[in-house]
Formats: structure tokens, sequence, C-alpha cells
């Protein structure tokens, strides 16, 4: 009975791992990489690795017919008998015959546009053959780094965990996944990640999934940052020049027409290179492009070349993509990166229709152990080979990181680096605990960072200690921290603390408790940040920021209550003190005076803007995110919004026990934020806030709602949707009710790519639409037009924008330069 049980649990087991290996060159012996390699009448498949070695799993023995087909390479079969596993089968392929001279060229008319045309009128039929399916999914990615630096600006890179070596130069992330996924288009994903295996990482978990795989190219726009024409889209003549190169038969007698794609403008998001046309079918083959990092706005990438081939099935007549692969160069600063991710998909079963609440939104998951499969699993279920560089990788990065994260090797780290020295008094100390996961670290008296000049307290420095810790397993982290400002014209000293602790990263649960002396803008949004406030008032005479003092403790915590809904909420007492200007230093000597600390009387100075007062006040907030997607990963909740619908804020604010009955009040306040893609023709944002007052005629001026101005022509945050271009930063506070607008447009290159001598310097145009409808006054508006991403080569770092404003009629106009980063 024992010697049957045994032989049946190898016989199973033969099953299960049954593979067919061998090795594919062409007639020099030259290995052929991503070959694809299938089971004939099949969608069982796999592709070769770089050195031309491929794994094809079978699930029982028998006579199978294996096919290989690369694009340049006549496709061959071969039968054979498989009975024992491993079996292995090589491939020698021929090069293409060229059968370009049987086409009949008529000099008026060009062969590729009649294909085209065809492709594009049997685009809706193709793609509806294809989907709703589930298959197996393998996914394999690498990343290497050339000529890193050993500092960047100052700061010291080190060799990444081991990564790199002396020279600069290594492979710093090298992942796969096994994975059974179900999908139906456009983009319904239900994906399950058997196997999850990170190089140098035994408790990670990948974040290689299908979910950013489907480049589609029956579609009209493919998503490349921003969405980049097909060359079969319904619109692709505006965008393509197209030549009939080639014509060939593959293994099953299709006729195959191989066109050269050209793009007709040069900075267009488009690609350049081949599509194959099957005849008759007129369906996708394969494609092998370029794409060129400027096109897709990214110049950073050099360049990218993605190759998809598709296997074809004879009894059911469809063509699926079955390989998919990408190849990128990036690089800046001289840094240089290179890498590659591939796709294969296998096992096709092609539905009709899914069950009702086959998709929901968990998108991801992950089967219990997926980070802990034996190598002998990988062995026997990785589809494509590993290359020699990628074994001795995981080799290498695997027996890095047990040494690196034993607690012998941490502590003599810690031990080093803990050591105390009298200038870190001045310029700061951390003391860790690198096993453990906790530090202490003290900012040191010259804190830079926190180096500042306003008119209130003149400059101002501030230090600080803290201390945090991560539990890894639970996934929590808390954080303590006290600090100090000291401010050299009011003399005064005002410390803060606070204490953060994350309860975890399925729900995000948190809470958070402050407390202390502080100074504060009246706008709690701090329209105007520090820098550049010193920089207005020192060399300009701008004391834009106005400030008031605050003593202070709160609390506040929120968490994700159900998937897409966010609830915080927060009670604080605040003893609020008007302050006055103290300095008029400033570096550039200016007739100019400083206005006032009061943003409503700016050149009264003994004027406050309120009166010493306290309060107590409650805060309530919900957010929602409609249609919210997310990965269930074993380590956390991984929220995914792919702005198909709007995000709606909505919040309660009531202040009550003050010092006086005047200074309670209740507010309201929504908030609606959408992002609207318009295909290749750009991007509009819409932010529509609104809000309303009650009992609150007398309120201090610090709870009044203040609106993000600027009065600088500089604009450092980016937050162009959510603020005004000059509006001053006061002057339309309000205490009643209010609507606030603001919509902007990017057109991503598409009208000033068409333009001559614009279009080779890679601008997108911008617009903008900003207002403010008060009650008791005519609406304040803005109108915004301007140019984004100027600047040279990889480094695109400046906008400007014109800008004008009307209240009854117009007001001012004005340039605004910004930064992007």
């Amino acid at each position: 009975m024992k010697k049957k049980l045994t032989l049946l649990f190898l016989l199973i087991s033969i099953c299960v791992v049954a593979q067919i290996k061998g090795r594919i060159t062409d007639k020099n012996g030259k290995p052929l990489a991503y070959v694809s390699v299938s089971i004939e009448k099949t969608y069982i498949g796999t592709s070769t690795n770089e050195n031309g070695e491929y794994e094809l799993n079978v699930k029982k023995s028998g006579n199978y017919t294996v096919v290989a087909q690369v694009l340049g390479y006549k496709s061959k079969r071969q039968s054979e008998d498989f009975y024992t596993f491993p079996h292995t089968l090589n491939f020698v392929l021929e090069d293409e015959d060229h059968q370009i001279e049987e086409v009949v060229v008529n000099n008026t008319e060009n062969p590729a546009i009649a294909i085209i045309k065809k492709a594009i009128a049997s685009r809706k039929k193709n793609v509806t053959k294809t989907d709703k399916f589930e298959a197996d999914f393998y996914s394999r990615g690498i990343f290497r780094v050339k000529d890193l630096p050993k500092k960047i600006m100052g700061i010291e890179i080190g060799d990444l965990d081991g990564n790199v070596d002396s020279t600069g130069n290594g492979i710093i992330y090298q992942s796969e996944t096994v994975s059974k996924i179900k999908f139906e288009a456009p983009n319904n994903l239900k994906e399950e990640i058997i196997a999850s295996k990170i190089a140098g990482d035994d408790n990670g978990f990948s974040f290689n999934t299908a979910m950013n795989t489907n480049y589609n190219f029956y579609d009209n726009t493919v998503d490349f940052n921003v969405p980049m024409i097909s060359p079969i889209a319904s619109n692709a003549f505006n965008y393509y020049k197209y030549k009939l190169e080639d014509t060939f038969y593959d293994s099953y007698g299709n006729f195959i027409n191989k066109i050269k794609v050209t793009p007709k403008r040069d900075r267009e998001p488009v690609f350049e290179g081949y599509i194959y046309i099957v005849e008759d079918a007129w369906s996708i083959y394969a494609v092998d492009f370029d794409i060129k990092g400027y096109r897709a706005q990214q110049e950073i990438l050099e360049t990218m070349k993605l190759v998809q081939n598709y296997n074809f099935n004879p009894e059911t007549k469809i063509w699926a993509k079955n390989l998919q692969s990408f190849d990128f160069k990036a690089g800046f600063f001289g840094i240089k990166f290179n890498g590659k991710f591939t796709h294969v998909f296998s096992n096709y079963v092609f539905k009709d229709r899914f069950e009702k609440k086959t998709f929901t939104s968990e998108i991801v998951t992950f089967a219990d152990k997926a980070n802990k499969k034996e190598a002998s699993y990988w062995e026997q279920n990785r589809p494509v080979p590993l290359t020699q560089e990628e074994v001795t990788n995981y080799i290498k990065k695997d027996s890095v990181f047990k040494v690196r994260n034993s607690q012998v090797y941490l502590d003599s780290i810690d031990l080093k680096s803990n050591k105390f020295k009298l200038t870190k008094l001045i310029t700061g100390y951390t003391y860790k605990n690198s096993f453990k996961k906790w530090n202490f670290n003290y900012q040191g008296l010259l804190n830079l960072t926190s180096f500042n000049f306003n008119t209130v307290q003149g400059y101002h420095l501030g230090t600080g200690f803290s201390y945090s810790k991560y539990n890894e397993e639970k996934q929590k982290s808390t954080r303590i921290e006290a600090n100090l400002e000291y401010g050299f014209s009011d003399e005064r000293v005002r410390p803060t603390a606070s204490f953060y602790h994350k309860f975890n990263n399925t729900n995000d649960a948190y809470i958070r408790i402050l407390g202390g002396n502080a100074v504060s803008q009246f706008n709690r949004n701090e329209p105007i940040s520090g820098i550049v406030n010193s920089v207005s008032s020192l060399f300009f005479k701008n004391n834009f920021m106005k400030l008031y003092e605050k003593e202070f403790a709160e609390i506040s915590g929120g968490r994700e209550v159900i998937n897409g809904v966010f609830m915080n909420g927060k009670l604080a007492f605040e003893n609020r003190k008007p302050l006055y200007n103290t300095t008029d230093f400033s570096i550039i000597k200016s007739n100019d005076l400083y206005t006032s600390n009061n943003p409503l009387m700016p050149s009264n100075e003994a004027l406050p803007a309120f009166s010493k007062h306290h309060i107590m006040k409650l805060n309530l907030g919900a957010r929602f995110v409609f249609g919210q997607k997310y990965i269930s990963r074993p380590d956390g909740k991984l929220n995914i919004n792919e702005g198909k619908f709007p995000v709606l804020n909505i919040a309660y604010e009531k202040g009550f026990a003050a010092s006086g009955k005047q200074y309670n009040f209740d507010y309201v306040e929504a908030r609606m934020a959408y992002t609207q893609p318009l295909g290749n023709k750009g991007e509009l944002r819409g932010n529509i806030k609104g809000g309303k007052f009650f009992n609150a005629d007398q309120i201090s001026f610090v709870d009044f709602k203040h609106f993000n101005g600027n009065q600088t022509h500089v604009n450092l945050n980016g937050n162009y949707s959510s603020s005004f271009n000059l509006l001053p930063y006061y002057t339309h506070s309000t205490n009643d009710q209010f609507i606030e607008t603001h919509v902007v447009y990017n057109d991503n290159g598409y009208f000033m790519n068409k333009l001559p001598l614009f279009n080779k310097l890679g601008l997108n145009l911008l617009g903008g639409f900003h207002q403010i409808n008060l009650p008791d006054s005519k609406p304040y508006q803005e109108f915004t037009v301007g140019l984004d991403r100027i600047g040279f080569g990889k480094y695109r770092l400046l906008r400007v924008d014109y800008v004008r404003s009307y209240q009854g009629g117009f007001v001012g106009d004005g340039i605004m330069i910004g930064l992007r980063f």
C-alpha cells in the first residue's frame, strides 16, 4: 500500500510539473530572446529569456506540437511524443523570407494605407473576441543602475543595501510574480497572486501585478504618462505615415503584413516602429515599437522598446496576446538606468460573460504564504527561465539580506553611526537601534531648515527632539516630538510637543495629540511659505505673512471606515493672542515701510485684527472617494483612485465654550474635485468648494474662511487647482457663505505640438478660470493662460502663467512663475 501511494504521488507530481525545455537559436547558433513558444491549438505558452532558453509547462504526457515564433524569423512547428519529463526540445529558426516583391504596388496608392484602414475598421470586431477572459499571468522585472555617485548634492548614497558595487553599478530591483487573472474590458480586473518573490527581501511582496499591463492598441490611445495615439486609432492618419516593408506566412498559413510606422510630427505622443497585421482577419499579430521619452513627456526616459506577440488558435480563430516586454533606458545627473519587464499570458479561457460580483473594488489579493515559495516551486512554475545574471543576483541579494538584517550586523552599524561628538550639539545627532526599529533624533542648534524671517519674530530658528518606532510585523508606527522655536527680534521661546500613532496599514487608523505655544498664519492652509516670505520681506520689503499666537492643545484621529470613505475628527482648545511687528529690518534698504501685522488694516500698527480670547473647537470631516479600488496585500491595503468619479469632502466645524459668546459659531463646508481626461486632447481639472457660517456675525478673524491668495508672483506649491494667482491673501475673507471655483486645463502638448517652431520645444499649453462668489460683492475672477514644461533636455522645471483679474471690471494683471518637480 505504501509503495502504491508513493507511486501515485510521483505520478501526480510529474503531471503537475511536466516541463518541455529547450534553447532557440538562429542558424548561426546565436540565442534568440523573447521567442514566443506555445502548444499548438492551445493558449499554453511562454517565452525565451535573453539566452534563448525556455520552459513550457504541460499538465500531462502525450503528443504535442510546439510552435516557436519571433519577429524577423520563420515560425517553426515541431511535433513529438512527450512521455518523460523534463523533455528537451531545441529550435533553430531561419530568417524570414522577404515576399514584398509579390505585392503589386500602384504608384498612386500606398498598400499599407488600405491595410491600416481595414485594421481600423475591424478593431471592434477583434477586441470583442478577447474582452472577457481568465488566464495565468507571469511578470518579471529587473532594474539596473550605472555610474551611481557616492554622493548626490552632498548626501551620502552608500551601496543601496548592497545592491551597488564600488563602481556604482548594480541591480537595484528584481522581482517576479505568478498569478491568476480574470479580466473584462475595459478595465475590470480580478487577480490572485499565487507567488511573489523579491531579490534581497524574503518578507517582501512584489508590486508586479497585471493591473498596469493592459496596453491595448485596439483602443484609440494607450496610456504612457500621457495618452499616446495608437497606430490603428480612428484618427491615426493624422499622426502617422505607413509603409509596407514585408509580408510573410506564419506556421498556420496566415498571411502577415509588416508595416513600418513613422510619426508625422516628432513631438506628438506617438509610437515608432512596426505593427504586424494579419490579412483577412485584420487583427494584430505583433507590435515592435520604440517610445521616446520626450514624446511621453518623460524626458528622464531616453527610450523604451515595447514588444507584444499574439498567439493564434486555429480552432477558435482568436489572436490573443501571450507575450509583452519592455526594455527601457533612462538617466539624469549623469546616472544611468536600464531595465526590463516581461509579462507572459497563458492558458486563456475566453468567456461570454462573468457571474455577478466577480469584479469588485478589491482587484488584487495574495494567496497565503505567497512570498514563502520554495526554490523548487519557482523552478517548476516559472515560465521564463532566469538568466545567469538573474540567478546570481537572487543568490547574492538573498545572502546580503540575511546578513544585513541580522542583529549582529545591524548592531555593528549602529555602534559606528551612534558615536557622539561635541560638534553634533550644533549639527544634530541620531541614536538608533536598527534591529528593533527605533531611533532618537536631535535636530541640532543649527537647524537651517527652520531658519526663516518674518516681521513678528525677526529671524527665527528652531530645534527639537523626536523618537520614532516602527513595528514591521503589525505595520504600526509611533512618533513623539518636542520642538523649540526662538525669535531673535521678539526674544520669545515657543515650545510645542506632539504624539502620533498609526495603528495599521489596512484602514490607516491614527491618533495625534498636539500642544504648546506656536506662531500661526491666519489662513490655516499657510498659503505663503517661510522661505518665500523671507525673500519677499528681506529683499522687497513685502511682509505678506500675517501671524497670531496660540497656546493650544488638541487631539485628533481618523480612519477609513469602509472602502473609499475616510472619517476624521479633532477637538482643540486654543488661547489666541494678537501679535505685532517687532522689526523693520531688510537686507536691501528701502524707503518702503512694512505693513502692519493686521491683515484688515495694513497701515495701522496699533490696532490688532482681533482681541485676546480662548475657544474650544470641534472638527468633523469625511472624504468620499467614489469608485475607489484597492489591492489587499498581506502588509496592508493599497488604495487606488482611478479618477473616474469625483472626490467629495464634507466638513463641520463648531466653535464653543469661548471666552465670549460672540466667538462661538457653526460652519459647514463641502468640496468636490474631479479630473476629466480628454483623450489625446489634454486634461481638465475642476475643484468646487462651498461653505456657510451660522451664528458667526462677531467671530474672531482667525476663524473666518480665508482663500489661498498669492501676491508674490511665485508658486512653489503646485496647487494651481485650489489657489488664486493675484488675489491678496485676506481681502476676501468671510464669515458668511461662499462658493469657490477652480477649473484648469492642460493640453498635454495637443495644440503646441502642431504649431511650427513651438512643436520643437515640447511645451504644454495651460488655461484656467478661478472665481469667488460672496453674498455682498461682485464675483472675483481670474483668467489664466500659460506654458508648462519650460526648460532644456531632461530638465523642464519652469511654468509661466499670464493672469488677468476682474471684479465688476478689470482689476489687474501679472505674470506667475512656478516651479515643477
